[in-house]
């Protein structure tokens, strides 16, 4: 059990890790609502992965490349439209004492089913790891889940807590913070877009 469970712990901290529409728009969220109020986005991969993961195992093999291009394109317009709504609220912010509506869960779960890297990492590292543990025993598919999920939402919280911190520096500096996020999300969406128009 201890091999997969440490495998499922290391790939869950590099996805972490790795820059991508989820962690910038998880980074804007922080910036704008506070930490508090974004530790439950971090649980987003626990709702939007299951139904990805189901589709790689019963097709057995890599996700068709046509699909992958229209997720491609597809995610690409939503990370456009959620970096637009981060820039509008970075240059137009709240009035002093507003509250932040909390409807962030629900596009990150939109943005990570439509997010091409988490198909890819089902598809060729993933997918394949965890069927192979659940073979030999489902104890192991589940360690191997287990340290996946588990090191995945720690590695976010982190950074939520992080930006959070960050925020508190004034309200000039989170706005420098939502603009940036906000731009680094509209660079990941035009990327998705040309990679899925080129077939790349």
């Amino acid at each position: 059990m201890t091999p997969l469970l440490l495998a499922g712990a290391v790939l869950g901290l590099s996805s972490a890790a790795a820059p991508g529409p989820f962690q910038a728009y998880v980074l804007a969220q922080s910036i704008r609502a506070g930490a508090g109020r974004t530790l439950p986005v971090t649980l987003v991969p626990l709702v939007s992965d299951p139904p990805v993961i189901a589709t790689v195992l019963l097709a057995l093999s890599q996700v068709p490349a046509g699909l992958l291009r229209a997720l491609q394109i597809g995610g690409g317009a939503i990370v456009l439209w959620l970096a637009a709504s981060t820039l509008r609220a970075a240059l137009r912010p709240p009035p002093a004492g507003a509250p932040t509506p909390p409807r962030g869960f629900l596009r990150a779960v939109l943005l990570n089913l439509t997010n091409p890297n988490a198909w890819l990492f089902w598809s060729a590292v993933g997918g394949p790891t965890l069927a192979s543990g659940w073979r030999s025993a489902p104890r192991l598919g589940l360690a191997f889940l287990a340290g996946f999920y588990a090191c995945l939402v720690l590695g976010n919280a982190v950074l939520v807590l992080g930006a959070g911190g960050l925020a508190r520096l004034g309200p000039g500096f989170s706005r420098a913070l939502g603009a940036l996020s906000g731009a680094l999300m509209a660079g990941f969406g035009v990327w998705q877009i040309g990679r899925g128009a080129l077939g790349a």
